[in-house]
């Protein structure tokens, strides 16, 4: 569903990419794990279709981004470390407000519907946005995703802020999501957040793929000494 063949990308002189290539099959959910300026934020950019490649493929769905690139984001569901949603809306209003700007009209009930399976307490639904913690927002934001019948997520440092319940229940939506059938790349540097959600694990440095690492086959202090070990050199 996610495909990345052989990608490079360079601002300037700056090479941000270098012939990275990522498979994320459905059912599966991807951590990129790597520090700040690694590429990950790139690489979900490339998947948006935000920018594009000097060299290489991106495709979601079997969709060429390059291409085809509106039909490609209909795919997507993106969710971002800070959802931006209106806070003078409740988050029932914000949700039917973007199911609509993506063409898609829901009654009230099913709109409830979406932000319970996303995990949001039915007594904080009509409250107004500006009342809500960040794990809320996110919530929000994921039911947005989901309301889109999104086949690919794209999260972009989703557990950061986010207190350990939050986190927990962030990281049992994901699953819930993959074994229903969707395909989710999660871009961090949260080592153990990556370790307890994802299937597999890519480490990026400095636009490169390292390392990749299955996340059931190791504990989350071998990802810890493996990351470290593979950063530093």
């Amino acid at each position: 569903m996610i495909q990345l063949q052989k990608i490079d990308k360079s601002f300037g002189s700056q090479k941000a990419l270098t012939q990275l290539s990522i498979e994320v099959k459905s059912g599966e959910i991807y951590g990129l794990l790597g520090p700040n300026g690694a590429g990950k934020t790139t690489t979900l950019n490339l998947l948006l279709g935000f920018l594009t490649t000097d060299s290489g493929q991106v495709k979601v769905a079997d969709l060429d981004v390059a291409s085809q690139t509106q039909k490609a984001r209909n795919q997507i569901g993106y969710i971002s470390e800070n959802v931006m949603l209106y806070p003078h809306l409740s988050g029932i209003e914000n949700l039917n407000y973007f199911c609509q700007l993506a063409g898609f009209n829901y009654s009230k009930a099913a709109l409830g519907e979406f932000l319970s399976t996303c995990g949001l307490d039915v007594s904080q639904h009509n409250k107004q946005l500006e009342a809500y913690s960040k794990g809320m927002r996110q919530k929000v934001g994921i039911a947005i995703a989901v309301a889109k019948k999104a086949k690919v997520y794209l999260l972009d440092e989703p557990a950061s802020g986010l207190d350990p319940l939050a986190s927990n229940e962030l990281t049992s939506l994901l699953k819930k999501l993959a074994a229903d059938g969707a395909t989710i790349l999660m871009a961090s540097h949260d080592i153990f957040r990556v370790k307890e959600t994802c299937n597999r694990i890519g480490i990026l440095s400095q636009g490169k793929l390292i390392k990749e690492l299955v996340a059931s086959e190791i504990s989350a202090n071998e990802l810890e000494k493996i990351y470290l070990e593979n950063i530093n050199n």
